[in-house]
């Protein structure tokens, strides 16, 4: 392959990852409902449901912490998760109406087009997560006390975890409604069993909350926003980072072109 082949290869895939980026976000500024949805409902979550535990819950070993600060991490990763599921249902949109085949049919590649998707993607999920991040103060974090890399890190990781288990599953699936029936039955469940909303004890339950990954992420979450740059919080982060790595290939396994050659259709 020569130069000038490769080069122009290279071109169009960056032409087709600004696109898509771009669509993404001008999507998002036209279709103002999805804010509602995605930030105004985690917030009146995390009041109300933090409001209401305040008086009972207790840390062991933390007298000190209340609810409200404790289930904040779990409300910036709900906020991750609400955009990565509502991101990706377009995706299945953009297929049925044709969209996606005029990208696929022309000389970028696949690898591209999973790539600008993801880059929307994790741009939008800073966007909402920065606003939820104006409370920070009030759940107790204040701004000068938070590991911002950390935090930001992490953040991003977990977007391309969940954007890419998103995608792949967007991918496979034809409908809008069969899309979020299975997301619903897998990732919010496993939300509620990521010490977003009670802390790993022991038992099975406890183990199972250990190996969940949307656990590291509400873990490194917690280290970012109490400025805890530990050894350990480093270690879940790069555990996040494995995970985004095989999450993020998934994505692009799956939406190969299909053996035989044919690499328009979609």
């Amino acid at each position: 392959m020569s130069t000038a082949t490769t080069g122009g290869g290279l071109r169009w895939d960056w032409a087709v990852i600004r696109t898509l980026w771009l669509r993404d976000f001008l999507r998002l500024r036209r279709e103002r409902s999805r804010w509602l949805g995605i930030v105004l409902q985690p917030v009146l979550f995390w009041v109300i449901l933090g409001s209401g535990f305040a008086d009972s819950f207790r840390l062991a070993g933390d007298a000190e912490t209340d609810y409200l600060a404790f289930f904040y991490p779990g409300i910036l990763v709900m906020i991750m998760l609400f955009s990565t599921i509502f991101a990706m249902m377009a995706l299945i949109e953009d297929r049925q109406s044709g969209f996606l085949q005029g990208i696929l049919a022309g000389p970028a590649s696949r690898p591209a087009m999973v790539l600008g998707r993801l880059a929307g993607l994790v741009s939008m999920v800073l966007l909402q997560t920065g606003l939820f991040m104006l409370l920070a103060p009030l759940a107790g974090y204040p701004f000068g006390a938070v590991d911002w890399a950390l935090l930001l890190l992490a953040i991003v990781l977990g977007a391309l975890l969940l954007g890419a288990l998103n995608f792949a599953a967007a991918w496979l699936l034809d409908s809008t409604q069969g899309y979020h029936a299975v997301m619903g039955v897998v990732l919010i469940p496993l939300w509620v069993l990521s010490g977003a909303m009670f802390p790993p004890g022991d038992g099975l339950i406890g183990r199972l909350m250990v190996a969940n990954p949307m656990h590291w992420m509400v873990e490194a979450v917690r280290a970012g926003l109490e400025g805890s740059s530990t050894p350990a919080a480093w270690a879940v982060v790069a555990g996040l980072a494995l995970g985004a790595v095989v999450a993020v290939a998934l994505a692009g396994w799956v939406s190969r072109p299909p053996a035989g050659g044919g690499g328009g259709s979609a």
